[in-house]
């Protein structure tokens, strides 16, 4: 629950860290190229002695920190499974449904001598389609086993009374990652096409089609995606959240798109309201007129590609394989997880709450989450006064900021309740059935919160995933047990490696709040504006100056970063650095000079930076991320924000000449 200001300013006051120094272990820094220059590519003298040395494992696209120790934190749940799995557990236990779950998922021997028995009946259903509405009859009543196709639908707070849940549309439909996959035409991307292509035509194939007849359908299916894309925004124009506010009454909604039949889907997918926010309304414009032209005999095919492709790793050898030769060409993985990884990930996404109840007994103390409020709470107040000390910011924009600041509710940790997961049926041996039965209870979950308040107590990520998130509709900010632990955060190591790692991403979570997208939130989560004309267009240029610098980083040889997709997620780490640059500077450490394993203690705080983003990636993977991922690759979201930071300059002895320098009149500060 949101505290009063006044309560916050009341119990924010800062504390240096109880323990005593002595008290700390002493964290050796190894793997420094002492023959390199930090300053003219930092992640390498930090990172380059691991970077050339590591392999990938087979069954990964990347190694390291940061998204890629949940590979680690995978081997984790998978022991909790394995264990809880084997044991006799009371009947109605979180240990029973988690552990029969995984059971069930384990059980090869069963899902390979079912085939794809467990989807012929959805594949009967969609033969069953003799016109549009009977077509859209399915894909309502597929939205109620959280199986979407062509309608994108949820339910989530409504961005102008951010108290109440509304019906959400959003553009959807696709195979491929992105719409603009549809539309260019390098080798990567091609061969990417050819591989979708490739993996329609086997599912096809595996469930009966001849070979002319699967490549046939595999085409019908690509161009009618195709279609689809063409009405899509771009992952760029997505970032104005203005622009994907178009809440519009269902009478309207009905009136404008004949073909899709609005009263139905909703019936069909059991939603009731009177009105829906329309993020792209574009995409639906452009299907209203495709149900039309399209003949049915297509749209047939291509719902049976949606199902066999949402169902593929869910059925038995054949369908996996032929998901992973498709995944192998987008990440550049060589081959398959184990059947434990793969069913560990299964169960955090479909019974995370339950499973992260289990992790946080096991591996996430009381200590650890008390020192980690300490941590955010200074933090925050570092960013207080950030914010007085602005130069371009007036005193009135200055008294809304922090109002919007502190009453940031933070969330550490674990949730306060669990979810209640006993409308989920599971069975040992009846793998598919579970997971259906775990989808539906899913959606279940979200559309029982339409037209109610919002439960600010919800969390949006599961317990053990290695993540932050900022949730601008809340004004909260989330740190999950999974990233509360090294390199990010030592409960026992000392202030520079822990300021400098989850210091730094709080204080990026943070700035989430005031970045392009989140700036446009007041303090009550509302996308309402609360900034002076003339601050705004400061602020803006500041943001426009991010755009730039970053778009004329690189990787593999000339693909440029999307500094305009980027944007967000760089502002919140230059800022991020700074900040908790300013906080460590409140502790007795970061007061002094003493060196610790024979480096300064800012020394210390920048090395800690590049090790949270110690990656190492697969070329494939890396061009998927620049093309779809909104955050920098790892090298960039440390050498880039410290080209900006002044501190970093001093600590490293940067001078002009150096690869990273900048002169400081060009060193982005926004906040």
């Amino acid at each position: 629950m949101k505290k009063t200001l006044a309560l916050v300013i009341a119990v924010l006051t800062f504390t240096a860290c109880s323990k005593k120094n002595q008290e700390r272990k002493i964290v050796a820094i190894t793997g420094i190229d002492s023959t390199l220059r930090p300053g003219n590519d930092f992640f390498k003298y930090v990172n380059g002695k691991w970077y050339d040395s590591v392999a990938i494992p087979a069954s990964q696209s990347g190694v390291g920190a940061y998204m890629f120790m949940n590979f680690p934190q995978r081997m984790r749940l998978q022991g909790i499974l394995d264990s809880i799995s084997k044991r006799k557990n009371p009947s109605g236990s979180v240990a029973k449904k988690v552990g029969d779950f995984y059971a069930s998922g384990m059980d090869t021997i069963t899902i390979e001598k079912r085939g794809f028995t467990p989807i012929k009946p959805l594949l009967s259903k969609i033969d069953a389609i003799t016109d549009v509405p009977s077509l859209m009859n399915f894909v309502g009543n597929q939205v109620r086993l959280d199986n979407s196709s062509i309608i994108g639908f949820g339910v989530s707070a409504d961005e102008k009374n951010s108290s109440m849940n509304i019906a959400q549309l959003y553009q959807t439909g696709l195979g491929l990652p992105d719409r603009d996959y549809y539309f260019k035409s390098d080798a990567s991307t091609k061969a990417i096409q050819q591989a979708y292509k490739k993996y329609l035509s086997t599912l096809f194939e595996q469930t009966g089609s001849g070979n002319q007849e699967a490549k046939k359908n595999a085409n019908i299916v690509f161009d009618l995606d195709k279609q689809l894309a063409a009405a899509h925004k771009t992952k760029v124009e997505l970032r104005d959240v203005q622009a994907n506010y178009n809440k519009i009454a269902v009478s309207d909604l009905i009136k404008r798109h004949a073909n899709i039949d609005w009263e139905a889907f909703l019936n069909n997918s059991g939603a009731k309201t009177d009105s829906i926010n329309v993020g792209q309304p574009q995409y639906y414009d452009a299907l209203d007129k495709l149900l039309k032209k399209i003949p049915v005999a297509d749209w047939k095919i291509y719902l049976k590609a949606n199902s066999l492709e949402r169902y593929a790793n869910d059925l038995s050898k054949p369908f996996v394989d032929a998901s992973f030769e498709y995944t192998k060409v987008l990440s550049g993985q060589a081959v398959q997880k184990t059947r434990g990884e793969i069913m560990a990930n299964v169960v955090d996404g479909y019974l995370g709450e339950a499973l992260g109840e289990l992790y946080v007994k096991k591996y996430f103390s009381r200590e650890a989450k008390k020192r980690m409020l300490t941590l955010v709470n200074n933090v925050q107040k570092a960013y207080a006064k950030r914010i007085d000390n602005l130069e371009w910011m007036s005193p009135v924009t200055k008294q809304k900021a922090k109002e919007k600041l502190f009453a940031i509710t933070k969330k550490i940790g674990y949730p306060d309740k669990w979810r209640d997961y006993s409308n989920v049926t599971v069975a040992r041996h009846t793998y598919f059935e579970n997971m259906v039965s775990a989808a539906t209870a899913a959606y279940q979950f979200q559309l029982q919160k339409l037209g109610k308040r919002v439960d600010k107590s919800e969390w949006y990520t599961t317990t053990p995933t290695v993540t932050a998130y900022n949730n601008p509709t809340a004004n909260e900010i989330v740190f999950p047990a999974g990233i509360l632990q090294a390199p990010y955060f030592d409960n026992n190591a000392d202030d520079a490696l822990n300021y400098g790692g989850i210091g730094m991403v709080i204080g990026h979570e943070i700035t989430h709040t005031f970045d392009d997208q989140g700036a446009q939130y007041d303090k009550d989560g509302n996308l309402k504006n609360w900034w002076t004309k003339e601050d705004y267009a400061q602020f803006k240029a500041r943001i426009q100056q991010v755009t730039d610098l970053y778009s004329t980083f690189t990787v593999l040889g000339d693909l440029h970063i999307n500094g305009a997709l980027t944007v967000g997620e760089n502002t919140a780490d230059i800022a991020g650095i700074a900040v908790a640059y300013d906080a460590f500077k409140m502790t007795d450490e970061g007061k002094g000079n003493k060196k610790i394993d024979g480096f300064t203690p800012d020394q210390r705080f920048f090395i800690s930076i590049a090790k949270i983003w110690k990656v190492k990636m697969k070329d494939e993977y890396l061009r998927l991320w620049i093309n779809n991922n909104p955050h920098s690759p790892p090298n960039w979201r440390v050498n880039g924000p410290l080209m900006n930071t002044t501190p970093f300059y001093d600590a490293f002895n940067l001078q002009e000449g150096d690869k990273m320098f900048l002169p400081k009149e060009d060193r982005i500060t926004i906040w």
